[in-house]
């Protein structure tokens, strides 16, 4: 199996560096802007099985080029590149995944579905930790289920050591993130779709010392097109971003005051985007390299089995790989993003053409998957309401 990774930052090195551990991946084509460097966790295997070449995502011939003779493509490029490079894999007759992120990009490559199914080839969206991972859980406990009434989600990439005054450091992109606080999110509210407004719906949620209690608010992003697919048939699906407690407060406020906005200003004669200085200005504050993160995950769904209510949980806490360097953020993004790739490649899925996660993964597989990357997933069960 050959396989493509499209951009070189945190997510798509962390999606090389897992394609490279399977001996049935003979090699990985790592593309980007930029070829002068890699990650040092992936610097063993280059001039072997790893070759850099650079690629222009805006520019067809250059991605082409790169899909030559490629099993599977793994895009881990900003979302509005996704539907671009879907239709460009399925022209070489590859399989693609990508880390989403975006529910119109993924509704414009549903558009695709005859074309990959023609082709013999699996799109998947979608493949990350949020939307992807709990996705692909959310639909495990609703498969087990008889009757499923609700599906909360909660995930955070958080610091193991917090630091005041928004006890947050940067795990991706902090322009993401930020879109995530400005824009509406989805939730599916008495079987109907429903937007939202972030940094809302604050609670309390308990984890295992020494984590313990963190905060969840409304954001947008994580849930994807669920809402969408359970229309009429759940009542409740929400999805929610974990932050230590008091971080809501704070950016709500940063966020209300206009800070966040990207419309520009005039300020004595020159015009700024708020957002942009913002950016420019936390950016060092909470970058820290040195620091250490976590990721904490939680996925509820409650329903009915055997005549008698039911609710199935999963967890998943992970931290930063001390051995490779490779953060937990990574570890979960990037290694599900390559394992969903491989799965597609062995022909490992339920139905082929253009699907998100949660309607084409077999979720036993992958979760099989994730424990022998070390990315445990804990289950617990409870019967009443």
């Amino acid at each position: 199996m050959k396989f493509l990774v499209l951009g070189g930052g945190a997510q798509g090195s962390a999606a090389a560096f897992d394609l490279l551990q399977d001996p049935e991946v003979t090699e990985v084509v790592f593309g980007d802007l930029v070829t002068d460097r890699v990650a040092p966790f992936l610097e063993p295997w280059l001039g072997s099985r790893l070759r850099t070449v650079r690629v222009d995502a805006s520019n067809e011939d250059s991605v082409r080029a790169a899909l030559d003779g490629v099993t599977g493509v793994l895009c881990a490029l900003p979302y509005y590149f996704n539907y671009e490079m879907a239709r460009l894999a399925i022209d070489a007759g590859a399989h693609f995944a990508d880390l989403g992120g975006n529910t119109e990009i993924v509704e414009r490559q549903r558009t695709l579905d005859d074309a990959a199914s023609a082709a013999g080839v699996s799109v998947i969206p979608d493949c990350g930790l949020a939307p992807g991972m709990v996705n692909i859980l959310a639909q495990a406990g609703i498969d087990e289920l008889d009757r499923t009434d609700s599906v909360r989600m909660w995930v955070g990439g958080l610091p193991q050591n917090p630091e005041p005054p928004l006890n947050y450091q940067i795990v991706y992109s902090l322009e993401g993130v930020l879109d995530y606080y400005t824009t509406p999110g989805l939730v599916l509210r008495e079987g109907e779709p429903a937007e939202v407004e972030p940094l809302t719906g604050v609670e309390t949620v308990d984890f295992p010392e020494p984590l313990g209690r963190l905060e969840a608010f409304y954001t947008a992003g994580g849930i994807s097109t669920l809402p969408f697919r359970y229309r009429g048939e759940l009542r409740t699906m929400e999805y929610k971003t974990l932050r230590y407690p008091g971080h809501a407060v704070v950016m709500r406020a940063i966020r209300d005051l206009g800070l966040l906005d990207d419309q520009p200003v005039s300020v004595d004669g020159a015009h700024i985007t708020p957002r942009q200085f913002f950016i420019e200005r936390v950016t060092p504050k909470l970058r820290r390299p040195e620091g250490r993160d976590l990721v904490a995950l939680r996925v509820e769904i409650r329903g009915e089995r055997g005549g008698a209510p039911a609710t199935i949980r999963f967890d998943l806490l992970d931290r930063y790989d001390e051995a490779t360097g490779i953060t937990a953020m990574m570890r979960s993004t990037g290694f599900s993003l390559a394992l969903t790739g491989l799965m597609q490649a062995r022909g490992e899925l339920r139905e082929p053409g253009v699907r998100t996660p949660d309607e084409t993964v077999d979720p036993a597989v992958y979760m099989e998957g994730l424990s022998r990357r070390e990315l445990r997933i804990s289950r617990s069960d409870a019967s009443g309401d």
